[in-house]
C-alpha cells in the first residue's frame, strides 16, 4: 500500500475532439464523476477535480467533489496539477497522482501502485506504468505512446515512433513483431512529488516535448528520471473520441 497521497483529476472542458467531454452523460451521470467515483475508491487522502471551466465546477458540486477552479492558460495537465498543489498548500514532499478527466473506467488498484512505486523510488521524480505491447499496429500507430526502461524499471525515453526500433527484423518485415524484444505502451497515469511540480513548471515546454507532444519528455530532458512498472491491471482505454464514448457508455450499461 502506498503512504499518503492526493488525487488530481485534470478536467478541460474545451476538448478539441469532444467539446464539453467531462460532462457527457454515461449512465446518467457526467464522465467526471465516474472518474471521481474510482479515484475515490482507491487509498488516497483526498480527490480533486481540476478544472477551468465554472460548468464543471457545478456539476462536480452536485455529486460532492472537492474541485479547485485553475488559470485557463496552461500549457499542460501537469501546469495545471501544480498550480492545484500550491493552491492546497502541500508541502514539497507529498505525493499527488494525476488522473486524467476521461479515464471512467481506471482501476483504484493502478492509482494505488503509481503512488506506492514513487514512495518506493526516492531516485525517481515520477511514477507512472505501462503495459506490454503485442500488437504490430499500435507499435506503428503515432496515437500509441511507447516507453523503453532501463535495467532498474527508469524511463530512458518515450516516443510516438515504434521504439525501439528492431532494424534487422523490420528490415525484413514490418508487419510482425520480432520476437523476444519486451515492447511497451506507456498508460497515462502519473505520481509526482509536489515540490518537483513547481520545478516543472518553472522550467517551460523543452523543443523534444513540443516536437513528440509528450509533456514527460520535459522531464527527461531535465535529467530527472522516471520510474515505470506494467500495470497490476490494463486499464481500458479513455474517451478521446465519439465512438470511445458510445464505447465506454455500452460498457456501463448507458
Amino acid at each position: 500500500m502506498s503512504s499518503a497521497y492526493t488525487v488530481v483529476i485534470p478536467a478541460r472542458y474545451a476538448s478539441t475532439r469532444l467539446p464539453g467531454k467531462p460532462l457527457q452523460d454515461i449512465a446518467g451521470k457526467p464522465m467526471i464523476q465516474h472518474v471521481w467515483e474510482q479515484a475515490s475508491k482507491s487509498a488516497a487522502q483526498r480527490v480533486v477535480v481540476a478544472t477551468d471551466d465554472p460548468r464543471i465546477v457545478e456539476a462536480c458540486s452536485v455529486f460532492g467533489a472537492q474541485v479547485v477552479l485553475t488559470r485557463v492558460d496552461h500549457n499542460s495537465g501537469t501546469d495545471r496539477l501544480a498550480e492545484v498543489a500550491e493552491q492546497l498548500g502541500l508541502p514539497s514532499d507529498a505525493i499527488v497522482v494525476n488522473v486524467q478527466g476521461d479515464e471512467p473506467l481506471i482501476p483504484p488498484a493502478v492509482i494505488d501502485q503509481v503512488a506506492a512505486n514513487l514512495a518506493a523510488h526516492s531516485e525517481a521524480a515520477i511514477a507512472t506504468l505501462a503495459e506490454p505491447l503485442t500488437d504490430v499496429q499500435a507499435l506503428f500507430n503515432p496515437n500509441v505512446v511507447k516507453v523503453l526502461s532501463d535495467i532498474n524499471g527508469l524511463a530512458l525515453t518515450f516516443s510516438r515512433a515504434p521504439l525501439p526500433w528492431a532494424r534487422d527484423s523490420f528490415a525484413a518485415d514490418r508487419n510482425q513483431l520480432p520476437a523476444g524484444v519486451p515492447f511497451r505502451r506507456h498508460i497515462g497515469i502519473y505520481a509526482y512529488r509536489a515540490g518537483f511540480l513547481a520545478d516543472f513548471v518553472s522550467w517551460g515546454p523543452c523543443w523534444l516535448e513540443d516536437t513528440e507532444c509528450l509533456e514527460q519528455l520535459r522531464a527527461l530532458w531535465h535529467g530527472q528520471r522516471i520510474h515505470v512498472a506494467d500495470a497490476v491491471e490494463a486499464p481500458s482505454a479513455g474517451v478521446d473520441t465519439a465512438e470511445d464514448l458510445e464505447r465506454v457508455r455500452r460498457l456501463l450499461g448507458g
